[in-house]
């Protein structure tokens, strides 16, 4: 999970690209870096930690150009505690290549090798983004064989990247003299759009949010497979580069990864928050008579949405009983049990009066390894809680996600191999109630028409890209770096800024 965004102007685009990244700050929180050009040169800065603490008034001095891009970053591959594995990356042939990424390779261990044995290219990192980038570079340089670079070559180089990686990819990169190029992978997996400033600027960027936030105006999303090139002087390319593509974005995006105020694929997000919402009131009442629930609280931030939808549906009030600190920093590692406990009373405090002597349901937008949900369930009971019953805005997440958002392996999911009863039994709440796969999936997809499906993978088992098995889940977890592994239990949740943050 990363955000990412670039920009062609005709003036400075370092403090564009900076306020555009802090209103992708949700997407993550790891790492930040900016790259610039100015005539042929890049000027490029990058470190790891949120936006506000990377760059400093001297940074942004040391990066001219009204050409750059920027990425923030949430490892879900490589070495998470590695600087060098910061976007974005570099490679100087040909031309001259810098390159951010959001999403994860399914195959970078072979095309690693490949690289190695038949592109004769070096990677040094663990990164999966890396080796896109060669991969790309490499594309590239073979197209335009050795002559200046023209855009038939970059789409045919798109293309082929495309017959050569697996996964899922959002990809904005900046060829030196050239312009910035950015493609989608053929399921639209992970999401890109494009916007224009009065100026004349164009970006593009993960969310619109990124786009409304900076004056500029949405113009449109990033078709599956297509590839935009946008020449120095602010024209602009398109073309399809996938042989067959189809819209199937990821439907957790909209569960909890994207700001409510964003737009993706034609989907508001926070009309899926609302419409999750009214599907989820109806697996309620199923479960637990509306008169035996005295108030509807949500679980802080992204579950206000389908909290609100669901209280009114069912005619009870809803109430505000968390408050969220939002200046208690990242606990990245925390020994034991007892510290991580500790770290949710920290980020969450109960208010008192909403919980004492009610019969409460607590609303929260998904549920991964439930060590949050169960602390919190007693946190309701501590402050007077009659019963506590909690419902999910998303289905019981039983797999885990290869597609670039960080979930557990599949042995630490709390839904893994348990019924419904068991995991009640294990959170300890007195009437669990999830949302249905296919309700979920209707009730985001009704939206826009025109998207094909969603990839769903964490809750129904399908990896859409059909090149992952089992074994290959397996090997693909193993090989994720888990340096804070501690840290990103359920607890991590409560950190990610959300709309209200930014």
């Amino acid at each position: 999970m990363c955000g990412i965004v670039g920009v062609v102007s005709t003036a400075p685009v370092n403090q564009l690209i900076y306020d555009a990244l802090l209103l992708l700050q949700h997407r993550g929180q790891d790492a930040a870096g900016i790259v610039t050009q100015q005539e042929r040169k890049f000027f490029m800065h990058k470190a790891k930690g949120m936006v506000k603490d990377v760059f400093r008034t001297r940074n942004m001095r040391a990066l001219p150009g009204d050409v750059g891009l920027g990425q923030v970053r949430y490892p879900t591959a490589g070495n998470a505690s590695s600087e060098e594995e910061a976007q974005p990356f570099y490679v100087n042939a040909p031309f001259g290549i810098v390159m951010v990424h959001n999403g994860n390779l399914t195959n970078a261990k072979q095309l690693r090798r490949e690289l190695a044995d038949n592109d004769h290219r070096h990677t040094n990192t663990e990164s999966d983004s890396e080796v896109l980038l060669n991969v790309l570079a490499h594309e590239i340089g073979r197209a335009s064989s050795g002559a200046p670079l023209e855009s038939k070559d970059i789409f045919e180089a798109v293309r082929a990247v495309h017959k050569r990686i697996k996964g899922s990819y959002s990809v904005i990169a900046l060829i030196a003299g050239y312009g910035l190029l950015a493609f989608r992978d053929p399921f639209g997996i992970r999401p890109l759009c494009m916007g224009r400033g009065a100026d004349g600027s164009i970006m593009l960027a993960s969310e619109s949010v990124a786009l409304e936030g900076t004056s500029q105006v949405f113009e449109r999303d990033i078709a599956p497979g297509e590839a935009i090139f946008v020449h120095n002087d602010g024209r602009v390319e398109s073309q399809q580069c996938s042989e067959k593509s189809q819209l199937n974005p990821c439907v957790f995006e909209y569960v909890y990864l994207a700001r409510p105020d964003s737009t993706m694929d034609g989907i508001s997000v926070y009309q899926a928050r609302l419409n999750m919402g009214e599907t989820l009131a109806k697996r309620v009442v199923s479960m637990v008579p509306p008169n035996e629930i005295d108030a509807v609280i949500p679980i802080p931030e992204s579950s206000r949405p389908s909290a609100m939808q669901l209280a009114q549906l069912l005619g009870k009030p809803y109430r505000e009983g968390f408050v969220k600190n939002r200046y208690v920093g990242r606990t990245f590692i925390m020994p034991g049990q007892g510290a991580r406990k500790k770290s949710v009373r920290q980020k969450l405090n109960a208010i008192g009066s909403e919980f004492k002597g009610r019969n409460v349901l607590l609303v929260d937008d998904s549920i991964v390894r439930g060590t949050t949900s169960k602390e919190i369930v007693q946190m309701a009971r501590d402050a007077g809680a009659n019963k506590v019953y909690l419902a999910s805005a998303a289905p019981p997440v039983r797999h885990p996600n290869v597609y670039g958002i960080d979930m557990p392996t599949r042995s630490e999911l709390v839904a893994h191999g348990r019924s419904v009863e068991e995991i009640r039994q294990v959170i300890g709440c007195d009437a669990l109630i999830y949302q249905d796969v296919d309700a979920m999936k209707q009730a985001v997809g009704k939206i826009n028409a025109q998207v094909d499906g969603f990839e769903a993978s964490c809750f129904d088992g399908i990896y859409i890209t059909g090149d992952i098995s089992d074994e290959e889940v397996t090997a693909l977890n193993e090989g994720r770096n888990r340096g804070s592994e501690e840290e990103s239990e359920d607890t991590s949740r409560l950190s990610l800024p959300n709309a209200q943050d930014n």
